[in-house]
Parts: structure tokens; sequence; C-alpha cells
């Protein structure tokens, strides 16, 4: 028997950016604070800070619930989520004035400029260690949990 399967990946896949945010967190003080910055940081933290945990534990919790049936392995499911997260937080950011979409590239603050190649570049580069995160850390905390 494995009583509150659901809860429990909720809480695994909770983990990661539970541990990854506050990080993050600390490298916004030094940035804002310390050096200074320019550019209002604080409102793009707010999707990430306040989504990215809960959505990542709904994702296992969707992972576990559909597993059986799909088979689909844990690191290929996870890799899908910057296909989700992506274009949500573009959408948000773009309503929240802090990214505008040009013809050639994305301003982000009014004040950096990023061509879509690199934009390209690095969203592969999140499905990669979105793969490897979830494959290796979540599969770890699932198997740890006994839902694996």
């Amino acid at each position: 028997m494995n009583p509150h399967p659901y809860l429990r990946a909720f809480l695994a896949g909770v983990f990661v950016p539970t541990l990854i945010l506050p990080v993050l967190l600390c490298v916004f003080i030094v940035v804002r604070l310390v050096l200074e910055s320019p550019f209002p940081i604080e409102r793009g933290l707010v999707f990430p800070l306040a989504l990215v945990p809960a959505l990542w534990g709904l994702w296992n919790m969707l992972w576990e619930w559909s597993h059986p049936s799909t088979h689909l392995p844990l690191g290929l499911h996870g890799a899908f989520l910057p296909c989700l997260l992506g274009p949500a937080g573009t959408l948000l950011a773009t309503h929240l004035g802090v990214l505008e979409l040009g013809v050639s590239s994305v301003t982000w603050f009014h004040a950096v400029q990023i061509p879509y190649a690199a934009v390209g570049v690095c969203f592969a580069v999140a499905v990669a260690a979105y793969y490897l995160v979830w494959k290796y850390v979540v599969g770890f905390v699932n198997r740890t949990l006994g839902i694996a």
C-alpha cells in the first residue's frame, strides 16, 4: 500500500526549486543592493519565487498520475516543463513591462537587449538542465519517498 502518493510526489517536486530559489534571492540582493543595479530586478522575480516550486510539485504529481499509462521517463517528463514555463514567464513578463519583444531581440528591463539566437540557446540549455535535474535529483527524491 502506498499512502498519499500524490502528496509525496508534490513534496518531491517542490524539493529542488525550494533549495535553489534562496540562492537566487541572495544573488538578487547582492546585485540590487550591493552592486546598485539600475533596473528593478525584483519585478522579474515574482514569477519564479511564487509559482515555480508549486508548478514543479504539480508537474511531479502529474507524472505520478500518468506514469502507469504513459511509461514516460521522469527526465523526459521534466524536460517538457520549460516548454510551459518559458511561454508563461514571457507572457507574464511582457504584461508586467519587464520584457519587450522586438523584431530581432528581446529587451529586458528597457536596458538589456538579448538576440533571439541567444534566447534559443538558453532555452536549449534550460531543457537539457531540466532533463538532468528531473532524471537524477527529482528521481532520487521520488525513489527515497517511495513513489518511483
